[in-house]
């Protein structure tokens, strides 16, 4: 019996310091590799990233467009733009022009 109750003992002493490194664990891994933890900010910072590089080429795409349309507006219509769209779109050329045509790449 005595060896039973120093084993009780013992373990009154060592329990409350195992479960506080264990509740300690717990959460120190968490925090690095949980849902919201350290690596996933570093994710979303790399996404977050990744999207302002996407947008700033989205703005400078729309920008070009709006260039494009401005061009094509009546009270500003360019006579070389509107030659050029006339002569793409219906498949006309001058009789001094070369017309080369480039390849499509694969998926376009």
């Amino acid at each position: 019996m005595a060896v039973l109750r120093e084993i009780r003992v013992k373990a009154r002493q060592i329990l409350p310091p195992v479960l506080a490194v264990c509740v300690m664990g717990y959460f120190a891994y968490h925090s690095v590799q949980g849902e919201r933890g350290y690596l996933a900010l570093l994710r979303v910072k790399h996404e977050l990233a990744e999207a302002r590089i996407i947008e700033g080429e989205l703005w400078a795409e729309r920008a070009r467009l709006e260039r494009h349309v401005d061009l094509l507006q009546p009270d500003g219509l360019d006579p070389d733009m509107l030659g050029e769209r006339a002569r793409f779109l219906l498949n006309y050329g001058l009789e001094d022009e070369y017309i080369v045509l480039k390849e499509q790449p694969a998926g376009q």
